[in-house]
């Protein structure tokens, strides 16, 4: 593939939870955006969102290994093995550009693509810069309709809008530290999963982390609104297949549950007792949504 180059290094004991294809994709401007592969037949690109990285999916890759799939799980720039962001570029339209560069680089038509948190608008985003090349999606507790006037911001999304707060989470760690706070059963993140997740933070950097907060809209004039926008038109307009699996225990996004479906009317739904990274906690939904999609 043109652009690509080694991924980086990883320690035994992070590596051996993935038995996957790693590699980096050049992109035009010259940054570098960390991939992982397995499988070869209908290309299934998971986005993931903030503070994870392509990490997230492995249990989901795992349940799908014996299909006629190829599973592509790319690091957000920022996150992950990806390049870190130059100052001034942490926004929407940049994150969304970047992933279609990344998208145009691995040739795909006919994906599925499957988003969660952040990695919703930018996925979705992203795929929207190449007509036809999604052709199903599967939505995970994520955001893809634009705020409407008179919204309110989470208490999350409140409090992390103070900047001394937010430099106080960059400082210590805070958000990605307490990441099984955010689950049905907080015992689904802790131990080497926790050190899995916080590993590429700690060698990188983390600022990134804050800079996702401040990327959610607390109001109307917020920069972000206009390609959430976007991306809720595209939505609205997909006729393809589609299902929702959504964690009803994310203290989060939860309440967004009947917008995203109303959007989606195609759409199953599969409810469940997950948090906000429901990816940890049940898998075989997310992975048995992948194959009705799929038609397997």
């Amino acid at each position: 593939m043109p652009g690509r180059a080694p991924a980086p290094f990883l320690p035994d004991w992070l590596s051996t939870q993935l038995p996957f294809d790693r590699y980096m994709v050049q992109l035009s401007d010259g940054m570098q955006a960390h991939v992982m592969e397995r499988g070869e037949g209908r290309p299934v690109v998971m986005f993931h969102g903030n503070p994870t990285w392509g990490y997230l999916y492995r249990l989901v890759a795992e349940r799908l290994a014996d299909q006629p799939l190829r599973l592509i799980m790319p690091d957000l720039m920022g996150l992950g093995f990806s390049d870190r962001v130059p100052a001034g570029r942490f926004t929407l339209a940049e994150h969304t550009g970047w992933m279609a560069e990344v998208l145009g680089a691995l040739e795909i038509d006919d994906a599925i693509v499957v988003v969660q948190d952040w990695g919703g608008a930018i996925g979705v985003g992203a795929a929207a810069e190449h007509p036809g090349l999604m052709t199903g999606l599967v939505v995970l507790n994520t955001a893809i309709t634009a705020p409407r006037p008179g919204f309110q911001p989470t208490t999350f999304h409140r409090v992390f809008s103070n900047r001394i707060i937010r430099s106080f989470a960059a400082y210590t760690g805070l958000i990605e530290k307490t990441m099984g706070r955010a689950q049905g059963d907080r015992r689904s993140i802790t131990g080497v999963v926790r050190d899995s997740y916080l590993y590429p933070l700690r060698q990188h950097g983390n600022d990134a982390v804050v800079d996702f907060v401040a990327m959610v809209p607390n109001s109307m004039d917020h920069p972000s609104v206009e390609g959430l926008v976007r991306v809720e038109e595209f939505v609205a307009a997909f006729d393809g297949k589609a299902h929702i699996v959504w964690g009803k225990r994310d203290p989060v996004l939860w309440k967004l549950l009947g917008r995203t479906s109303r959007l989606l009317p195609q759409a199953g739904v599969t409810a469940t007792d997950g948090g906000h990274f429901l990816q940890e906690e049940v898998p075989d939904e997310v992975a048995s949504a992948i194959r009705t999609v799929a038609g397997l």
